[in-house]
């Protein structure tokens, strides 16, 4: 590994190759670049396995605190009708995070390095500042959810549940100690705790399978319907979260694949089958927030239903059961500590790629979680418990503000043919991601408008 890490290293000193204002510098997450070994021979499944995790871990973001709000309103208030929109949002992540894995893979840097590299500084400067201002809205999410989980669970306050959730980088640099996989397991855990959780909610919900298929059919009520349009817009917006597309470019790196065309073709191949699957699995853990809201509050016209809190007070009578709650907060807690993990992440990430920093790992993790965690615990304390919702909706609205500058960079940068070389993005995908695109941004600046227009 010290080898790959010189030579990376050194490269600042080369000249710039051709379509690159500046030479590729050293990695991101340095301590865990490349130390995945992938076999050269063996099992298209070995292979695979090798690749199994950053998918995951980018998955996470898909499923994070911020996007309960919408699924609980929309399952509450319309059913099962909006199931084609998450089907549809999934789509839009699933080109978009295939893409990341592609310039990771064909230039060996990640989206913050890329931009850092091949715009001029007065462009990728405020590009910088933009991401870790996308970075503090995450974490103002993720910080929300898991303090609410630890209210509800514990009855922790929401003021101390905020500090407690800043305790998460000392988890983080145990565990990268252990090794990358270790992060990986952690993460995958969760999730598998959350997919428990609401098995089992659903299980006691009894809801209407039926309408479960229909609802991932389109109905044209969804535009028809200004409400559930306005709820739809919601639900796309609020699914690409632009830490995940600097996150998802890092860690697939993790994994050793050669440098030769042929092999970074297969480490694409498999990278995208990793995020691929993991987002499915995400779109699982959405369509069941919105399955469960629909068959617990919709069928028994509780159609109000916004507020994390007030979804958790109301299991316990419809359903039944004392549990119900529990596994509801369990799920909340699981899906906020999960976020944290992998935005401090991002943090670190952008803030390396970006700015080249080059200081101790702790240090580094230490002073990217204090930028996103600090303007989170003050907002919170200054807001206070009763305005969680508004904290949520406010972090979405910064998020898409955000959204253009992220998204723009990666599709212009994965169409050069100079950049990318063989691995260059197809037109077909780069004319599917514009659309995408260009949906995402004004859908976004529909959503900006609405709030500054109350």
């Amino acid at each position: 590994m010290d080898d790959r890490l010189t030579v990376a290293r050194t490269k600042d000193c080369d000249a710039a190759p051709e379509g690159w204002r500046r030479a590729r510098g050293g990695p991101s997450l340095v301590e865990v670049f490349r130390t995945i070994r992938v076999p050269t021979k063996g099992t298209p499944w070995r292979k695979f396995v090798a690749f199994l995790g950053p998918g995951y871990l980018v998955a996470v973001g898909y499923m994070d605190p911020g996007n309960w709000a919408t699924s609980l309103a929309g399952g509450s208030k319309f059913g099962y009708a909006l199931l084609f929109v998450a089907l549809l949002s999934n789509i839009m992540a699933i080109i978009l995070q295939s893409l990341c894995a592609r310039l990771a893979i064909a230039t060996g840097r990640d989206l913050a390095q890329a931009c850092r590299d091949a715009y001029p500084r007065w462009t990728a400067w405020p590009l910088w500042v933009l991401a870790e201002v996308a970075v503090i809205a995450t974490d103002l999410a993720e910080v929300i959810g898991t303090a609410i989980g630890l209210n509800l669970l514990f009855g922790i306050p929401l003021e101390i549940g905020v500090v407690i959730t800043a305790l998460d980088v000392f988890l983080i640099l145990w565990l990268q100690t252990k090794g990358f996989r270790w992060i990986e397991a952690f993460i995958i855990t969760l999730i598998g705790v959350i997919a428990l959780c609401f098995l089992v909610q659903i299980a006691m919900a009894n809801p209407d399978w039926s309408e479960v298929i229909k609802g991932f059919a389109p109905t044209t009520r969804i535009v028809t319907n200004p409400d559930m349009l306005y709820l739809a817009l919601g639900i796309i917006g609020a699914t690409v979260m632009p830490h995940n597309l600097y996150l998802h470019s890092s860690i697939v790196q993790t994994r050793a694949f050669g440098e030769g065309v042929p092999e970074k073709r297969e480490a694409l191949k498999y990278a995208t089958l990793d995020s691929t699957f993991a987002l499915m699995f995400a779109l699982t853990i959405n369509a069941s927030l919105l399955i469960l809201a629909a068959a617990a509050f919709n069928k028994t016209g509780n159609t109000g239903v916004e507020e994390l809190q007030q979804a958790h007070s109301l299991l316990t009578p419809l359903l039944g059961s004392a549990i119900a709650p529990s596994l509801f907060g369990i799920a909340l807690l699981c899906c906020g500590l999960n976020s944290t993990v992998t935005a401090t992440m991002a943090g670190q990430i952008i803030m390396e790629g970006f700015i080249d920093i080059r200081i101790a790992a702790w240090l580094r993790r230490l002073v990217t979680r204090s930028i996103a965690i600090v303007p989170a615990i003050v907002v919170t304390i200054l807001y206070g418990e009763g305005q969680t919702a508004k904290l949520l909706i406010l972090s979405q609205v910064i998020l898409s503000l955000q959204l253009p500058f992220a998204i723009v960079p990666l599709i212009h940068l994965s169409a050069s043919r100079r950049r990318m070389g063989e691995l260059v993005s197809p037109r077909w995908l780069t004319a599917i991601a514009v659309l995408i695109a260009v949906t995402l941004i004004v859908l976004n600046i529909k959503i900006i408008i609405d709030f500054a227009t109350g």
